[in-house]
């Protein structure tokens, strides 16, 4: 198994506000974690900071993170607390008022795979070469599309596509989607990204450099973000990827 991680602040933005790592414990589980900091004047960045401090902590105290029932249930408690953490510093810090991150975590242990996700950041599995999308952007032209009154095409130029529906420090109470993977030996790999990669770059670019048997991981993560600021890198672009089977994912 390898794993790697990037983060890089585009060609248009002044600062970063996305945060990016990749865990792992002493039963060699592995937690992935991408966040995307909202709020603008390094709002942004200090809630996304907060929530990978905030969880990789937590993991780190753990040698096991249990059942799949148990890592549900962690997970949810994790979120919750970072909510409130990032609440609490933002009660505390006026000019912090409104500060916001998305979430997108995959948990991978010996038994199963799980993602969460809070607003628009992205987790994947890449499965027999194919890239597939396991969470659900939480926006409101996903909710247009859901509806039947946006298609899937129209909502990628659509002028509101930013425009969030969840994240943390948003409310008071924060909900965690989860999604459990079927069969997580049969997978390639596992892709977590922030929407400066999504917005640049289609499924099938995307899919056309992690499946180039020529790049060690490093270098795919690494060209997936040249390729979003050769495309104008309007976002920060951050990635976490990693490789469960050698030989088919890398």
């Amino acid at each position: 198994m390898k794993s790697f991680y990037l983060t890089d602040t585009g060609r248009v933005r002044t600062h970063n506000e996305d945060s990016v790592t990749i865990l792992k414990n002493a039963s060699n589980e592995y937690l992935m974690i991408v966040c995307d900091g909202m709020g603008g004047h390094r709002k942004g960045e200090v809630a996304s900071s907060l929530a990978i401090a905030s969880l990789g902590k937590r993991f780190n105290k753990i040698s096991s993170i249990g059942s799949k029932l148990d890592a549900v249930n962690w997970l949810n408690d994790s979120v919750n607390e970072i909510n409130n953490n990032i609440l609490l510093y933002a009660s505390q810090n006026p000019d912090s008022t409104g500060m916001g991150t998305t979430l997108v975590v995959a948990l991978l242990t010996h038994n199963y795979l799980i993602f969460g996700n809070i607003g628009d950041s992205s987790g994947f599995v890449l499965k027999n070469k194919e890239l597939h999308k396991v969470t659900k952007d939480h926006t409101l032209v996903n909710l247009l599309v859901q509806a039947g009154n946006l298609t899937e095409e129209e909502a990628k130029f659509h002028p509101k596509k930013n425009v969030l529906m969840k994240a943390l420090g948003a409310a008071e109470k924060c909900e965690l989607d989860i999604f459990d993977v079927d069969d997580p030996l049969a997978i390639d790999g596992i892709l977590l990204c922030s929407d400066g990669l999504t917005n640049m770059l289609s499924n099938e670019q995307i899919e056309k450099v992690l499946n180039d048997p020529e790049l060690e991981i490093e270098e795919k993560v690494s060209k997936l973000i040249r390729k979003c600021n050769a495309r104008g890198g309007t976002d920060n672009i951050s990635i976490a990827y990693l490789v469960l089977n050698e030989g088919r994912g890398n």
